[in-house]
């Protein structure tokens, strides 16, 4: 057993409390059960209870054992001065204030019901995967439904506050907001950094400007990423180096470090050269773009948006010096699915949380357009039963594994509260 189950025990009032006593036969009543709110200190603050006529008000503390609030050394911590009650699942010791007064105690184990502890136990038995993976289908639909809303939403959320980062950094300047998200989206995972770095180094002033030449736009992007360091006996190479030496200096962009770009694993149309290159194009096809993203509802109009080829050269390449038979490199519908959930959505989420006309529906309406990813996480909960059949389902699964089920914090999961009886 742990705390956070005696948290949430006594939070919820998963307990019969009508007729308690403290540990000393003393009559207790729960006006209030307290805040539960994480932090330093006591467990639950500003609590109210009764305690033989005397009404108290103050804090509480929860442990599973009386003793271990001096295991945890909290008699020498100012901040438990003003517990009124210590609540335990197992008595073994008194625990003293500083004027030498016994803090009053409630044992737990006599007043939590069978039926919850046997799903308790039953819930973290070791399993192959997560704790739910035997029970997940007994869930009502009405629970998951409005979890997965949820989840969605706190993972949008998280990525929303990347967002706010860089704009900030930016000096609340969307349009280098978005280039900058954008262009991490295209690098992926094993790019993304890379590509932010690149984006980060090039002042947005810089790409406004040079955007009416795509041979410059392709040279300050390979340039920035270390692309064009080498001596190559391709002309293309050589024009997209002397252009970057050119606007180096012109600009007077510092460029100290290169993070390594990765070719190894890569199908060649995710190679980093082509991704920089289908970036390029889209910078020098659309002005404004946030603003165009920003009144975007539809996944056509984001396909339309995103429905550019590269440059020549990049249709007979992957990689400098090495040409093949000449072929369109267009992104594909699945590559867009990604700068959709992984860029757009986060960033009109943050935009309209600044405005105060957060929309939920277009939100949610948005990622339900939007097919499901496919990875073995996502696989994994289908084979359970929780079954995802568009990008709004997948991101809020893969917000409950990796925030939840990986942290076992089926106590803060509303699925986790159904099958232990937390929830009506």
């Amino acid at each position: 057993m742990k705390e956070d189950f005696l948290h949430y025990v006594w939070q919820y009032k998963k307990f019969a409390f009508t007729n308690l006593q403290t540990v000393s036969g003393q009559e207790l009543t729960i006006i209030h059960s307290g805040y539960y709110i994480q932090q330093a200190g006591p467990d639950f603050f500003n609590a109210q209870i009764i305690i033989d006529n005397q009404k108290w008000a103050g804090n509480v503390e929860i442990h599973l054992k009386s003793s271990d609030w001096y295991v945890h050394h909290h008699e020498t911590d100012g901040n438990y001065d003003n517990v009124i009650l210590h609540v335990v699942w197992e008595h073994d010791t008194d625990v003293f204030r500083k004027n030498n007064s016994v803090i009053p105690v409630l044992e737990l184990k006599q007043h939590v019901s069978n039926e919850v502890l046997h799903q308790y136990k039953q819930l973290f038995t070791q399993k192959t995967w997560i704790n739910c993976e035997n029970q997940l289908t007994t869930v009502d639909d009405f629970t998951i439904s409005n979890w997965i809303e949820r989840l969605f939403f706190e993972r949008l959320e998280k990525k929303a506050s990347e967002v706010e980062m860089l704009l900030q950094k930016s000096t609340f300047d969307w349009e280098a907001t978005f280039f900058q998200l954008m262009a991490k989206s295209f690098g992926l995972n094993t790019n993304g950094e890379a590509f932010l770095k690149m984006a980060e180094n090039i002042p947005f002033s810089v790409i406004k400007k040079e955007r009416f030449e795509i041979e410059n736009i392709e040279a300050l992007f390979f340039g920035t990423t270390g692309l064009l360091n080498d001596d190559n006996e391709d002309s293309y190479y050589n024009d997209l180096k002397k252009r970057w030496n050119y606007l180096k200096h012109k600009y007077q962009l510092q460029i100290n470090y290169f993070q390594p770009l990765q070719f190894f694993k890569h199908r060649p149309d995710n190679f980093p050269t082509i991704r920089l290159a289908q970036l390029a194009q889209l910078v020098a096809k659309h002005q404004q773009v946030f603003q165009l993203i920003s009144k975007a509802n539809s996944k056509d109009v984001m396909y339309a948006f995103f429905d550019t080829n590269v440059s020549e050269y990049w249709k007979s390449h992957y990689v400098f010096d090495k040409s093949h038979p000449k072929k369109n490199k267009k992104m594909s519908k699945s590559f867009i699915d990604l700068m959709i959930m992984n860029c757009i959505l986060p960033i009109k989420f943050a935009y309209r949380h600044s405005n105060g006309n957060i929309n939920p529906e277009e939100l949610i309406s948005l990622a339900t357009e939007i097919a499901s990813e496919k990875n073995s996480i996502i696989e994994k909960f289908s084979h359970f039963g929780l079954i995802s059949t568009n990008s709004y389902h997948s991101q809020a699964i893969l917000q409950l594994k990796k925030e939840y089920c990986n942290t076992n914090k089926c106590l803060n999961c509303a699925i986790g509260q159904k099958l232990i009886n937390f929830t009506s």
